[in-house]
């Protein structure tokens, strides 16, 4: 297979829902491996991946026998055992000038309710999600410039993503659907971030990109529109209101654009699910 980059490309976390999106988009261009934890059948045959559980290994061994030019952080689990693994994984990125591309989260801004967020705001969350992420965006924040990507993502829907998998589960077992009718977000894609990340790689692009939709939408009413499209029966609706007033959290993009094609709009998401 002929590459189109000398890049190897390391995904730590590539058996999620976003990190096998990215394998799949990535793996016919580019050297690709990937980190499973839990075994399945297709990750343990695939010669690419290997076994990595944040609790119990260490990053470093990972990254010493893949030695990647790339390494894309998509990881879940505990907070504290990936905060060791980051500090691992910068220790080798020191000694070998590799790049990361981080995602991260819309969280970092959880504590700001009065309006979106743009790429050179100060991070500032109330949650513990929120302060994990900005952690770690810190860590890589005093890296060399040239080395860091930080992707801040909104809520990542597609047709069989966890949340789209959830409401279709609660709707077939007549439980109420959670809504939050005062939040205002924006939201993206699992194959728009990926065409995304694909690009950024591509152009060698650094510093902090905000990969959510251009407009913004009610959380209860985004939630509605992806029940009508999947044409799933009305639920009943558990509405949680966190407070009073409307509550921003979202995350536009403003100092890094990336090219027309790939900007997006909140009705492009609900398009993509009735592909």
């Amino acid at each position: 297979m002929k590459f189109e980059s000398k890049h190897r490309i390391l995904i730590f976390g590539a058996s999620g829902f976003i990190g096998n999106a990215i394998y799949k988009e990535l793996c016919g261009y580019f050297k690709t491996f990937g980190t499973y934890r839990t075994p399945k059948t297709e990750f343990i045959k695939n010669q690419q991946f290997i076994h990595y559980n944040v609790e119990e290994d260490d990053a470093y061994e990972i990254l010493e026998v893949v030695k990647p030019t790339v390494i894309i952080s998509s990881l879940r689990g505990d907070f504290n055992a990936q905060i060791i693994a980051h500090t691992h994984i910068i220790e080798y990125m020191k000694l070998h000038k590799t790049k990361m591309l981080f995602l991260s989260s819309a969280n970092v801004f959880d504590a700001y309710s009065k309006y979106p967020s743009y790429e050179n705001d100060k991070t500032y969350s109330n949650s513990v999600y929120g302060h994990f992420k900005i952690k770690i965006e810190n860590m890589l924040l005093r890296l060399p410039k040239r080395q860091v990507a930080i992707l801040r993502l909104p809520m990542v829907l597609g047709k069989h993503s966890p949340r789209v998998e959830e409401i279709k589960q609660l709707i077939k077992d007549n439980e109420p659907v959670e809504v939050f009718p005062n939040i205002i977000m924006n939201v993206t894609s699992d194959l728009k971030v990926t065409q995304q990340i694909h690009y950024i790689i591509n152009q060698n692009k650094y510093g902090i990109y905000h990969l959510g939709s251009q407009d913004l939408v009610h959380h209860e009413d985004f939630i509605e529109d992806i029940i009508h499209v999947l044409q799933l029966k009305k639920p009943q609706f558990k509405r949680v209101y966190t407070t009073n007033d409307d509550r921003y959290l979202a995350v536009l993009p403003k100092d890094h654009l990336l090219p027309k094609h790939l900007q997006l709009q909140s009705k492009e998401v609900l398009k993509e699910m009735e592909l």
